[in-house]
């Protein structure tokens, strides 16, 4: 079965779900609550045995033995976590079109580096629309349609299978997920440990069991394609709204780059509010977040994440530093996938091995939870980018305004 539910399991997105499980962490009422996800949490059998990590030796409370890396998705799919269509009011509400619109693109990928011992994580984004190889022999195209091809590509043999409905959409969804981590592991030279996926009506309900996020915008933004219209400065943003935030892209000076940063300023925004809520100890809060993950994530299935958290406790810093990779062109023609962004694997692979390995993170506020620390303004040494490469910031100000 693709479908299954595992006690003390659970996961999160754009990486959201990571983030919350990180400043989870922070208490031991945490443990306690975490029982209450063993009803509902999808899982897929995506990370081979020679990927997976045993951490059942690892005494409890102790960081982590060895480095791991996390890929986090989200998916543009207009299907819930269990194979089935949402509905058209849903899709309405966040400006999502029709059923058959989304492409099961993963318009959100991020790599989260957690290095053994007890030093701070860092999360690397990569552009969705990065000309890639990619795995399973498709040829190069966006790095946002991996997913989608492996997903595709198994839809025959599985209805062979006599699978249909639902059961075909999640099988496939497996498919397609394998042949994302695959290509990402390709392309930055990690090896994928872990895996988290979050949809569009997933992100909407973690948005809003944490009461919305705080965010900065430096110029008033009105986009009809994501329904982004936010006046400039300061606001709360949840649900729909939330969503509109970290999807828009066109109308930015710098497209997929200027989304990425928003990502990662949402992301900051959502680990401090979590902490100044008081979510640890507020069981009515504590319990809408747990109900929204466990309705809105798909994990691997070798994930303990009881375990996985209990080592992160021992970490010297909850603090995440983001980066994104080095990009030399936002604007390569393809022969078929029209405008993409023009990368050097070379070049990333090099990024992101400096990037995992010197990384300098500073947390700023006060340290409420006893262990884990608000993220504040972040950042990651690279390396020094080519004479023709067009390099976003790395150093992200995820307290700051955005664009």
């Amino acid at each position: 079965m693709l479908l299954s539910s595992r006690g003390r399991r659970i996961g999160g997105r754009v990486a959201l779900g990571v983030v919350s499980t990180v400043v989870l962490g922070a208490t031991g009422y945490l443990w306690t609550q975490l029982s209450a996800l063993d009803d509902g949490i999808v899982t897929a059998d995506v990370i081979p045995p020679a990927a997976q990590i045993d951490s059942e030796d690892t005494p409890v409370g102790e960081p982590l033995q060895v480095a791991q890396n996390i890929l986090l998705v989200g998916i543009d799919s207009r299907t819930d976590t269990y194979g089935n269509p949402l509905p058209q009011n849903v899709l309405d509400a966040l400006h999502a079109g029709g059923g058959d619109d989304g492409g099961d693109t993963t318009d959100t990928m991020i790599v989260v580096h957690i290095p053994a011992g007890g030093a701070a994580a860092t999360a690397i984004s990569i552009p969705r629309d990065s000309y890639v190889d990619i795995a399973g022999g498709y040829g190069k195209h966006k790095i946002n349609s991996a997913y989608s091809r492996g997903k595709n590509a198994a839809m025959s043999g599985l209805r062979a299978q006599g699978l249909s409905g639902a059961q075909l959409e999640v099988a496939a969804n497996q498919a397609g997920a394998k042949t994302a981590i695959q290509t990402v592991e390709k392309f930055t030279g990690l090896t994928i440990n872990h895996y988290a996926a979050i949809n569009l009506a997933g992100f909407d309900a973690l948005s809003q069991a944490v009461g919305g996020v705080e965010v900065c915008l430096k110029a008033p933004v009105h986009d009809t394609y994501s329904g982004a219209d936010f006046a400039a400065g300061t606001q709360t943003l949840s649900g729909p709204q939330a969503l509109a935030f970290v999807r828009q892209r066109h109308g930015l000076t710098n497209g997929d780059l200027d989304r990425i940063a928003r990502q990662q300023a949402f992301l900051s925004g959502m680990a401090k509010k979590v902490l100044s809520a008081g979510t640890f100890t507020d069981p009515s809060k504590l319990g809408l977040l747990v109900s929204a993950v466990q309705g809105a994530v798909v994990l691997d299935k070798g994930w303990d994440i009881l375990s996985f958290a209990q080592q992160l406790r021992g970490m010297t810093s909850g603090a995440i530093a983001f980066a994104t990779i080095p990009v030399q062109s936002l604007s390569l023609p393809t022969p078929s996938d029209g405008v993409a962004v023009k990368v050097d694997p070379a070049q990333v692979q090099q990024f992101v091995r400096t990037a995992i390995s010197t990384t300098n993170v500073q947390a700023a506020g006060d340290d409420p939870a006893g262990n884990v620390k608000p993220v504040a303004a972040t950042g990651t040494k690279a390396p020094a980018p080519s004479s023709n490469a067009k390099q976003p910031a790395t150093t992200t100000a995820a307290a700051g305004c955005v664009n």
